[in-house]
């Protein structure tokens, strides 16, 4: 039997992974995913374990060779992507990524900002290349550019005396305050 979820976790990898250990020990198994959704198929309960990784951050290149390192572990990968741009022919500017990986497009990471990385569980430490501190890195990056749009709304809005401006400073204030709260699950 096959089972289809539409969930959106965006980059919120902690809750992404507890739901899908969660849906593993329902019995069911992620096959595949889409933009807005998951595939699943049933399974004895408990038998697999998930980890999601962020290689949005990373060039194609090294995205590449991150997951043929997983695969040779003997871990089974699957893309996931972390917006619901529905579009194609785009291309996004990522200023956090490392050398390679800035511009974004449908031929390198756009749409393939996550990994979602399944084991047989065997009662063993599940753990990868993309340790705590890499994904407190990422998280903190990402917090501080919530910081930098927050700053720069609050700034237009003071300097242009614009309620509007004020109102759009609120959406970088839960962008930041949401990357906080997910690094202080890491601590």
């Amino acid at each position: 039997m096959k089972k289809s979820v539409r969930k959106f976790f965006w980059l919120f990898f902690t809750s992404q992974e507890q739901w899908l250990n969660q849906m593993s020990d329902e019995g069911w198994r992620l096959v595949g995913t889409s933009i807005s959704g998951y595939e699943f198929e049933e399974c004895e309960k408990g038998k697999y374990r998930y980890k999601v990784a962020y290689i949005a951050n990373r060039s194609k290149e090294s995205a590449e060779e991150y997951v043929k390192a997983l695969e040779a572990c003997g871990y089974r990968v699957l893309y996931k992507n972390a917006n619901l741009n529905y579009s194609t022919g785009k291309v996004e500017y990522r200023p956090w990524a490392e050398e390679g990986g800035r511009v974004a497009t449908e031929k390198t990471t756009l749409h393939k900002e996550l990994l979602i990385i399944e084991k047989e569980n065997n009662e063993t430490e599940f753990s990868l290349c993309a340790t705590s501190e890499q994904r407190y890195e990422s998280y903190n990056r990402l917090r501080l550019w919530g910081i930098i749009g927050l700053v720069l709304a609050l700034v237009l809005a003071i300097v242009g005396k614009s309620i509007v401006w004020g109102i759009v400073a609120f959406l970088p204030l839960v962008w930041t305050v949401l990357f906080h709260m997910e690094i202080g699950k890491l601590k």
